[in-house]
C-alpha cells in the first residue's frame, strides 16, 4: 500500500486529502498537524462585530478524517530527510512514498515594536482581541495596514485588511460612534490592492474617501510603538493598530533540504512539484510558484494548487508523468459587514463589481457551502 503524508490542516491540506482519497480509495494517507481542527480564516473579519464567534469558525476534523479514511498524527513537523521520504515530527518519524507540504506560511515579525500591533489573520484569538479593544475604546485613532515580504512581494495577504477597515468603519457607524474615531489606512504600496487590478484600486480608494478614512500610502515601514505608527514618510498616533506583515516560510523548513525562494518559501514549479525533489509537492502559503505578479495568497488559490498537487502526486505514484497545472485565479468579495465588492481576475480578464448588499450575503452563503463538508 502506497503511503502519502500531508503536512497541515488548512485549506490546501484538507483539499489535497479529499482529492487524494477520491483518486485512490486504498491509499494510506497520514495528516500531520498540531490539532485536528480547521479554522475558517476568511470569517475572522466578522468576529469584531459579533456576526461570527470563534466557535463558529473552529471546526473539529475527526469526522472529516474518518470519512476520508485518513490517519491524523497530532504533531508539528520539525525536519525532512534528504530524499523527502521521512518527515521528522515532534511525535517521531513518519515514512512516506509521497509528500504534500501545506503547512501554511509564517508572518514576518521583524519590524521594531511589532508586538504592539495585532495581526488579524494569526487566528481567532487575534480577532477576539480586536473585538475587545473596539469595545474598550470610547474614542481615538485606529490604524489599519499591511506590507509585503521585501524579498518576495507576492508573499502577502492584504485583502482581509480592507475588510477589517471597512467592517470596523461600518460597525462604528451602526453603534453611533464613528464621529469619535479617526480611521487611517497605511501601506508602503502607493496603490493598495494592485493585485486586484486598477479598477479595484480606484474603487477601494474611492470607498475610503466616501467613508472619510485617511490614508498614508507609499512610505516604507520603520516600526511601531504602543500608540504610534512610524514610516519613512512620517509617523502618526494610533490607539489601536492592526497590521498584516509579509509572509515567509515555516521555521521547520530551515531543517530540511527543501529549496527556498528569495522570500523563504518552498520553491515549486507550475505543477506544484518541489524543485529537485522526487514525489514532494507544495500547495498554498508554504510555496512560491511561477505565475503573474498578481497571483494571490488566498484560500481559493491554495485549493487550486492543492488539487493540482494531489493529482500530480497520484500520477507519479502510479508510474505516470504528472501534467496537471494549477489554474491561476483570484476571486474575492471585499466585505464590509453588510455589503461587498466583487473582484475576479484571471490571465485574460479582470472583473470588478461595485459594493452591493447581495455580495455580503453571497460571501456568507459560500462560507456555509464550504464548511458543510466538515460538519
Amino acid at each position: 500500500m502506497k503511503r502519502v503524508t500531508v503536512v497541515g490542516s488548512g485549506f490546501a491540506a484538507l483539499t489535497a486529502l479529499r482529492k487524494l482519497r477520491k483518486l485512490d480509495p486504498d491509499l494510506e494517507i497520514t495528516v500531520v498537524s498540531p490539532r485536528a481542527e480547521f479554522v475558517y480564516l476568511p470569517g475572522l473579519i466578522w468576529v469584531p462585530s459579533g456576526i461570527r464567534s470563534g466557535d463558529d469558525l473552529r471546526l473539529p476534523l475527526e469526522h472529516y478524517f474518518s470519512v476520508n479514511k485518513a490517519i491524523h498524527r497530532q504533531a508539528e513537523a520539525t525536519g525532512l530527510s534528504e530524499d523527502g521520504r521521512t518527515l521528522q515530527t515532534t511525535a517521531g518519524e513518519i515514512e512516506n512514498d509521497g509528500l504534500i507540504i501545506a503547512s501554511g506560511g509564517r508572518f514576518l515579525k521583524k519590524l521594531p515594536g511589532i508586538e504592539h500591533a495585532i495581526t488579524p489573520c494569526e487566528g481567532i484569538e487575534a480577532a477576539k482581541r480586536i473585538r475587545d479593544r473596539l469595545h474598550e475604546l470610547e474614542e481615538g485613532t485606529i490604524a489599519i495596514g499591511f506590507a509585503s515580504n521585501p524579498k518576495e512581494p507576492s508573499a502577502m495577504r492584504g485583502g482581509p485588511m480592507f475588510e477589517f477597515l471597512f467592517g470596523i468603519d461600518n460597525q462604528l457607524r451602526q453603534e453611533g460612534r464613528r464621529d469619535r474615531f479617526t480611521l487611517i489606512f497605511f501601506t508602503p504600496a502607493p496603490k493598495p490592492g494592485a493585485r486586484l487590478g486598477e479598477k479595484a484600486v480606484d474603487g477601494l480608494l474611492a470607498e475610503m474617501r466616501k467613508r472619510d478614512i485617511e490614508t498614508h500610502l507609499g512610505h516604507k515601514m520603520k516600526g511601531f510603538t504602543e500608540n504610534k505608527v512610524m514610516t519613512e514618510g512620517g509617523e502618526f498616533d494610533a490607539d489601536l493598530i492592526l497590521f498584516m506583515p509579509g509572509m515567509t516560510g515555516n521555521q521547520w523548513f530551515d531543517n530540511t533540504p527543501l529549496p527556498r525562494s528569495p522570500g523563504g518559501l518552498v520553491q515549486a514549479d507550475a505543477l506544484c512539484r518541489v524543485e529537485g525533489m522526487e514525489r514532494v509537492y507544495v500547495a498554498g502559503d508554504s510555496g512560491s510558484f511561477p505565475g503573474p505578479a498578481w497571483m494571490p495568497k488566498q484560500a481559493h488559490m491554495a485549493d487550486l494548487q492543492a488539487l493540482a498537487a494531489a493529482e500530480n502526486l497520484h500520477a507519479e505514484l502510479n508510474g505516470r508523468t504528472p501534467e496537471k497545472r494549477f489554474r491561476v485565479e483570484l476571486v474575492c468579495i471585499v466585505d464590509s459587514n453588510n455589503s461587498g465588492m466583487l473582484v475576479a481576475r484571471t490571465e485574460k480578464r479582470n472583473l470588478v463589481m461595485p459594493s452591493m448588499r447581495a455580495f455580503h450575503w453571497a460571501k456568507r452563503f459560500f462560507e456555509w457551502w464550504y464548511l458543510r463538508k466538515f460538519r
